[in-house]
């Protein structure tokens, strides 16, 4: 697979739905072309302690973003049909489910790949296959864990390698 879109969302509470931000990174025949990101008002809008300290983003960061609806209209024009590849699959795309569902808006058609799933069968060997510990095992220097944008650069390497 050479054309893909590597999406990673973050949240700021328990649920799916809270999507409070997004990073896209588009791959064209195997080379990165462009990125997204965009901060979100979450759905419920309230933030976890914990899910701050994760990501670092709070109330203020997203009091003026937008609500998915919106962002997702962005979202859409840009992915098309192109498939979406996350690092734990499960997480990311039961996020888009949920945040979809939560605006009652049609679900995606996209198909979802998991670099995580992928890099277990390439790298057995690993002591895990978090997405911090692959990336440094193909050389990708993640600085800034937990942010959507390079958590999604970080992936969209790591399925240049395993995919």
């Amino acid at each position: 697979m050479n054309t893909f879109v590597a999406i990673d969302f973050e949240t700021a509470n328990h649920n799916r739905s809270s999507v409070c931000s997004v990073g896209l990174v588009f791959v064209e025949q195997g080379k990165i072309v462009s990125d997204y990101y965009r901060l979100i008002q979450p759905e419920p809008n309230f933030y976890n302690e914990k899910n701050t300290e994760i990501h670092g983003i709070t109330p203020d960061d997203t009091a003026l973003a937008a609500p998915f609806p919106i962002i997702w209209q962005e979202i859409q024009a840009l992915i098309g049909d192109l498939p979406l590849v996350a690092h734990n699959s499960t997480f990311d795309e039961s996020c888009l489910k949920a945040v979809l569902t939560a605006y009652d808006l049609p679900l995606h058609q996209n198909r979802f790949y998991c670099t995580r799933q992928q890099a277990k069968k390439v790298f057995p060997h690993l002591p895990n296959h978090q997405l911090k510990t692959v990336a440094s095992h193909i050389g990708f220097g993640l600085s800034n864990h937990h942010h959507a944008l390079a958590d999604a650069q970080a992936c969209a390497a790591i399925a240049l390698r395993v995919f």
